[in-house]
């Protein structure tokens, strides 16, 4: 009996230990995943060297707590042209603009009757961005008079989209580029010019397949070393994938044999199909009509798109109570194909912003870059509130201010006198930003390696608000010297704030180093950074 006894407690000692090891071994595996997710949330080191980073995606961000990714729009401002010459009716449709040199140029079509063999692409020019003027070139004629501004006729008018050809190894009299099609089922064409002006076709096609009646767009990628092109193809076949619009990319060493042609890959993963989905509360009824892609000047490692999202309800409520009623229903009435009958008057279209590092693969902001606007005669209409392929910097609006970015935006699309051209004003870096509320906020990078002796950020908070900046080490520790009460508080509107911590803004001593950028807000936005 008490052997019995002895074998019995014995027993449950054994049980005891078991179950305490078993709740040890859970206890040491809990902690090590807490503790993995602090010291191991991204083990990859990301080298930014020097180049400007911007908040454009979720890239750089390890995580957030109470801060947000913001999406910031463009602002209004003057008329910039006027499509009111009788070549110009129709215009100022697929409009480019870039900056060459000391020189803003612009290029844009006109319908003079209506007709694609009679398309026009029209010129002009601005020392600033902001006052344009159009310059009398003879070199085509119209209506027996040379005295225009028309550099190009013809069905490639329709979407002729020209780019200074920054590729070091082009010809003398290629120094421009630029690709153009007559329509839906027409052939891309490929131009040169040694000026801008002067315009030739070259022999042979542009090898890609597609539907190209759509802003399609080349250029030099300096970063990678490549032409870039991207064009509108149609999905409508395909059932793996949404409907209607949509946008494809290749590269070229050349500018003649173009690599594999690849659709664009989006995050967040685009839903619903060409016909609304009521049901869809992503809100993606829509198509990408154009593209826009470009490399961004201050940092040509980020291509920007701002592709025209096409989106047709039909006829709904709303539509009786937006502009021009009795137009509206007239075009409506007149009937033309691609999806909707009626989508010359039902059809609405506005601007978005995605953001890629690969040339591929786009960060989607679903919300709108550029809406409409306040209603008002002509807006609201098909093709209203559409971008000009490029954007340019031009003087500040302030005395004493930065310089801005500058866009052009097709405005009075459809009705109520000539068609132009708004300019439309974004601060430098400013397309999207972190932020967080003044109750406070953090973000918290990935491991980064950078080169470089003291951090500069692109930032706005308001009087009240506030930001500090600490550097970790690679298990998230504050590194000594640059911890966040080391900082000292930054506080203003600047695109060129350095950093200090102490009272100094030093930090070569960590170049190379793999760390984390630790930023603490209040009411207080984060546009952009680097390294200098």
């Amino acid at each position: 009996m008490q052997y019995n006894n002895r074998k019995e407690i014995a027993g449950n000692n054994e049980t005891k230990n078991t179950v305490f090891s078993t709740v040890m071994n859970l206890l040491l595996i809990f902690i090590l995943i807490i503790v993995s997710s602090f010291t191991d949330r991204d083990s990859s080191v990301i080298d930014i060297g020097s180049r400007l980073e911007l908040f454009v995606d979720d890239y750089l961000i390890d995580h957030m707590e109470n801060a947000r990714l913001v999406l910031h729009r463009p602002q209004p401002r003057e008329v910039s042209l006027i499509c009111e010459e009788p070549w110009e009716i129709g215009g100022p449709g697929y409009a480019t603009v870039f900056k060459d040199g000391d020189i803003y140029r612009m290029y844009y079509y006109g319908i003079p009757d209506g007709k694609d063999e009679t398309m026009v692409t029209c010129y002009a020019e601005s020392d600033d961005g902001i006052n344009w003027h159009k310059p009398e070139l003879g070199l085509h004629e119209f209506e027996g008079s040379k005295k225009n501004n028309i550099i190009l006729r013809g069905p490639a008018s329709h979407n002729f989209s020209p780019f200074k050809d920054n590729n070091p190894n082009t010809l003398p009299d290629q120094q421009y580029k630029g690709i153009g099609c007559g329509g839906f089922k027409q052939p891309m064409l490929r131009f040169a010019s040694p000026d801008g002006i002067n315009w030739r076709r070259l022999d042979e096609l542009l090898r890609v397949e597609g539907n190209f009646d759509s802003h399609n767009t080349v250029f030099w990628d300096s970063e990678q070393g490549v032409y870039r092109a991207y064009w509108r193809a149609s999905r409508r076949n395909d059932p793996r994938v949404p409907d209607g619009r949509d946008i494809k990319t290749a590269t070229s060493d050349d500018f003649l044999n173009w690599s594999e042609q690849l659709w664009l890959d989006y995050k967040p993963n685009r839903s619903g199909s060409y016909e609304l989905d009521m049901t869809n509360d992503r809100g993606d009824h829509h198509q990408f009509y154009t593209n826009n892609v470009q490399a961004y000047y201050r940092a040509p490692h980020l291509l920007f798109g701002f592709p025209v999202r096409y989106s047709d309800r039909g006829w709904t409520p709303s539509k009786d109570v937006l502009p021009n009623l009795e137009e509206r229903r007239e075009l409506a009435d007149r009937g033309i194909g691609g999806g909707r009958p009626t989508r010359l008057g039902t059809a609405l279209t506005d601007v978005l912003f995605m953001a890629s590092r690969n040339g591929q693969a786009f960060y989607v902001w679903p919300e709108a870059f550029i809406r409409p606007g306040i209603q008002r005669p002509g807006s609201w209409f098909y093709w209203q509130s559409a971008t000009a392929w490029g954007m340019v910097e031009t003087p500040p609006l302030f005395v004493g201010g930065p310089p801005e970015l500058s866009f052009y935006v097709t405005d009075n699309a459809r009705v109520g006198g000539p068609s132009r051209l708004r300019r439309y004003t974004l601060r430098i870096d400013g397309f999207a930003s972190v932020y967080a509320p003044l109750t406070g906020g953090t973000v918290v990078t990935r491991l980064i390696s950078f080169e470089g002796e003291y951090l500069e950020i692109n930032f706005s908070s308001s009087a009240g608000g506030r930001l500090r900046i600490e550097l970790q080490d690679e298990c998230g520790n504050p590194i000594q010297g640059f911890a966040l009460e080391d900082c000292d508080l930054q506080y203003g509107d600047q695109i060129d704030r350095v950093v200090t911590w102490n009272g100094k803004a030093e930090v070569s001593e960590l170049a190379g180093r793999a760390v984390r950028l630790h930023f603490e807000l209040k009411d207080a936005d984060v546009f952009a950074f680097r390294f200098r």
